[in-house]
């Protein structure tokens, strides 16, 4: 399975099973990090942690505070796609995996800007 990423039209696709997808927060400038699969049945979100609290980014009564992270296990079922937005106020998306972190930008190869961008499963026609 791959994993596509979808912008101001132009579509790259990742071969990948697993991956963490990061950003930091516009206002309280801390990262937050979820841990996903590509999966039949959709991008199953696994886990979630954010380094510190602020608006909007309270973590959820649940969470277990692991070395500086509130982490937790998100229950939500698979999902077709994910939209992420960019506002442009705190850097950009980035993806990490087998050690290694890129901006979307880097990813898709031309600069992302506030455009929305979608993450989904690839299909057939998108490899």
């Amino acid at each position: 399975m791959s994993l596509c990423f979808a912008t101001a039209g132009s579509v790259k696709a990742l071969a990948l099973s697993a991956f963490t997808l990061v950003w930091t927060h516009s206002i309280a400038k801390v990262d937050w990090q979820e841990d996903w699969r590509v999966t039949p049945a959709g991008l199953e979100l696994v886990q979630a942690r954010v380094k510190g609290t602020g608006p909007g980014m309270e973590p959820p009564p649940e969470a277990r505070l692991v070395d500086g992270w509130f982490q937790w296990q998100p229950k939500r079922a698979p999902m077709p796609q994910v939209v992420l937005g960019n506002s442009g106020a705190a850097g950009e998306w980035r993806l990490c995996h087998d050690g290694t972190c890129r901006t979307l930008s880097e990813i898709v190869g031309h600069p992302i800007g506030a455009n929305v961008t979608t993450m989904s499963i690839c299909d057939e026609r998108q490899k």
